[in-house]
């Protein structure tokens, strides 16, 4: 079951469901079906526009991110999208800064997992574990956000697995 890597930790029954959904080649057009509409959003300063819309949207008092970008490093790290803070000593001063990555891959999936992401990674400014805090920040960003979660990671599966 290395195909279902992505669903992994979700339940047998929802696991065996994908797996026959893989082998009866329904998965992939009912995802396609369900989320038909790519996205513009292809160049890094797109991206961070993208994502401090969001942001200013959402979370206006949080601190500052300095950095949004795609990058093929993520995926090395088992990762969708990474948060970080980045310390620098400028002078006699130590600066941080926040940077987001987010896996190259989102650039031709959905324009609803690309926000899903950038949802998740903005929601560590606040949270930095996945507890019920940052989930309810979470959803109070994106509604549907444990559905785009699993839909996504569904979908990874299926181009995986295809």
């Amino acid at each position: 079951m290395t195909a279902l890597k992505y669903i992994n930790h979700y339940p047998e029954s929802l696991k065996q469901q994908a797996l026959a959904m893989l082998q009866d080649e329904t998965l992939g057009p009912l995802l396609q079906k369900r989320y038909p509409d790519s996205h513009s959003i292809q160049s890094n300063k797109a991206l961070y526009e993208y994502t401090m819309d969001l942001k200013n949207r959402y979370m206006r008092k949080s601190a500052p991110v300095s950095k949004v970008q795609y990058s093929d490093k993520v995926a090395a790290m088992n990762a969708l999208g990474t948060h970080s803070r980045v310390s620098r000593i400028q002078g006699n001063k130590l600066k941080s800064k926040k940077e987001i990555l987010i896996d190259t891959r989102f650039k031709q999936l959905p324009e609803a997992f690309l926000r899903m992401i950038v949802v998740h990674e903005l929601a560590h400014l606040k949270e930095l574990d996945h507890n019920k805090a940052f989930y309810q920040l979470c959803q109070h960003m994106e509604a549907d956000y444990h559905q785009l979660e699993l839909d996504l990671r569904l979908y990874l599966t299926w181009q995986e697995y295809s």
